[in-house]
């Protein structure tokens, strides 16, 4: 059977394939269904368009040598994303010595407030954007691959060698954070 009718199948069942026979010229199936996605992943943390390219070749070259430890315990694309991000939020912890505990306590937040309560609904997309470029990558990760990605709380943890509830803790602390400086932003225009 030729590489081509292996184009409908499910990444799990290539995966399968790959790495139980061996069918190693399947991944180019993998890597073509993803690399775009994971350009835009790396392009919206890197702002650089040939480094997002050179990050995404990395991280699917990457994924191809790991790809026996994926489990199926969740989507490959969900395991995908994590090792995306856990790669872009390594690389910047280490450019930027964002080291995230240390930035969180120098970034600290004036007021806590609620953000189940903040009223958001005017929040557009660019406007979104603009306050994830000034929250920390990490806590910018933590929010797209929960609510993006759909990535589930034990996957990030792992992701980030940290607790589930060290995610609960700065997922919420990510949530209020972009509350803050969107009403910050744009409630005083």
């Amino acid at each position: 059977m030729s590489s081509n009718s292996y184009n409908a199948a499910s990444d799990e069942e290539l995966i399968r394939k790959i790495v139980f026979e061996n069918k190693v010229e399947l991944f180019d199936i993998i890597y073509q269904r993803y690399l775009l996605k994971v350009t835009d992943k790396c392009y919206s943390f890197l702002k650089n368009k040939d480094l997002a390219k050179e990050f995404a070749n990395d991280i699917l070259i990457k994924t191809y040598e790991k790809l026996a430890a994926f489990k199926g315990n969740s989507k490959f694309s969900s395991w995908l994303y994590s090792i995306t991000y856990n790669h872009l939020i390594d690389y910047l912890r280490k450019k930027k010595h964002l080291h995230y505990p240390n930035w969180n306590l120098s970034n600290e937040i004036p007021e806590i407030i609620d953000e189940s309560d903040a009223e958001v609904t005017d929040l557009s997309y660019d406007n979104l954007m603009a306050i994830f470029e000034k929250i920390h990558p990490e806590e910018k990760a933590i929010l797209l691959m929960k609510y993006q990605d759909g990535i589930s709380l034990k996957e990030i943890a792992s992701s980030l060698s940290i607790s589930e509830d060290a995610v609960k803790m700065r997922l919420k602390r990510a949530r209020t954070r972009v509350v803050y400086l969107y009403h910050l932003e744009y409630s005083q225009s």
